[in-house]
C-alpha cells in the first residue's frame, strides 16, 4: 500500500501531545525521531480531515510539517529496524523473534508485527499491561477491542482467561493476531476482522480497549452493554489533556472509575460496570 508521510518537527515537549492528536484521524503509523515524529497515512484516506486537523493544531502549537509520498515497500523490514522491546518491570516483556529473551520476567510475549514501524504508543501498552497485572484473569471471559498485534489478548490467555475475543478493523492486524497467537501457542483467542459490532457476544468479565480517544468515546455505551455487572473495562490511547473529558464520558455511561494511570502524557483508566 502507498502512503503519505507527514514529517513533524516540533519542540520536544509538544511531540507526545501532537502525536496523540494526530492519531485521532486516519494515521495508522507513527515513527518518533529526535526532532519530532513522522505520521503515515494510506493514500486511500480522506485528506480533508487531515488538513482540517493541521489547520486547527497550527493555531495551538508551533510546529513545521513536510508531506512526502512513500511508495509501497517492505514495511516489515523497516519496522524491524525501529522496534524496541518493551519490558514492564518483572511482570511482562514484549519482543520480536529477532530480539534476545528477557531475563527475569514472569510472562514473555513474542510478536512478529505486520505493520509499518513502531506505533510510538508504547506508553499505552505499558499502562494497560500494568493494570492487567493487578486484575484476576483466571477463568475469565475477555474482549480485546482494537487488538493490533494481539499482544493483550495473548497475555490475557497466559494469565488464565478461558475465552478471549479479539477484534480489529484493520485486516493486517486481524491476520497478525492470528499469527502471533500461533507463535505463542495460544489457542483460546477468537479473532474478528471488523468493528465492535462484528463481535456479537456479550457477558465479558474484562474488556481491554487500547485504541484512541474518539473510538473509545463512540464505543462506551456498547462496551457497557457487553460487560457483566461488576466487569472491568480498561481504556487507553488518550492524553492527559483529555482526562476530564474521558472521566465525564465514563461517568455519564454509569461506569465507576477505579484507577487512573499516567505515563509520558498518556492515560489509562480502569473502570467498572
Amino acid at each position: 500500500m502507498d502512503y503519505y508521510k507527514y514529517e513533524i518537527t516540533c519542540q520536544p515537549n509538544f511531540s507526545e501531545i501532537l502525536m496523540a492528536l494526530f492519531s485521532e484521524v486516519p494515521f495508522d503509523t507513527f515513527e518518533e525521531h529526535e526532532t519530532g515524529f513522522n505520521a503515515y497515512i494510506p493514500i486511500k484516506e480522506d485528506f480533508s480531515v487531515v488538513q482540517d486537523l493541521i489547520h486547527k493544531l497550527k493555531e495551538q502549537f508551533d510546529f513545521q510539517i513536510n508531506k512526502q509520498y512513500i511508495k509501497a515497500q517492505n514495511w516489515n523490514k523497516k519496522w524491524e529496524s525501529n522496534f524496541q522491546p518493551i519490558q514492564i518491570g518483572d511482570f511482562c516483556g514484549i519482543r520480536a523473534d529477532f530480539h534476545p529473551d528477557f531475563d527475569n520476567v514472569q510472562y514473555q510475549v513474542n510478536i512478529n508485527p505486520k505493520m509499518a514501524f513502531g506505533t510510538g504508543h508504547h506508553a499505552t501498552t505499558f499502562l494497560v499491561i500494568q493494570i492487567m497485572k493487578s486484575l484476576s484473569f483466571e477463568k475469565k471471559k475477555v474482549l480485546d477491542y482494537g487488538c493490533g498485534t494481539g499482544v493483550l489478548a495473548i497475555l490475557g490467555s497466559m494469565l488464565g482467561a478461558t475465552h478471549i475475543d479479539a477484534v480489529d478493523i484493520e485486516e493486517p492486524s486481524f491476520e497478525n493476531t492470528i499469527e502471533n497467537c500461533e507463535i505463542n501457542n495460544v489457542n483460546n483467542v477468537q479473532t474478528y476482522h471488523g468493528t465492535l459490532a462484528s463481535v456479537v457476544d456479550n457477558g465479558y468479565d474484562i474488556i481491554l480497549a487500547n485504541i484512541n480517544r474518539n473510538v473509545i468515546l463512540k464505543s462506551l455505551k456498547e462496551l457497557y452493554t457487553k460487560l457483566n455487572v461488576g466487569g472491568v473495562l480498561v481504556i487507553s490511547g488518550f492524553v492527559t489533556e483529555d482526562k476530564d473529558l474521558m472521566q465525564e464520558a465514563c461517568e455519564q455511561e454509569k461506569f465507576v472509575i477505579q484507577k487512573i494511570k499516567e505515563r509520558n502524557n498518556w492515560l489509562c483508566f480502569q473502570i467498572q460496570k
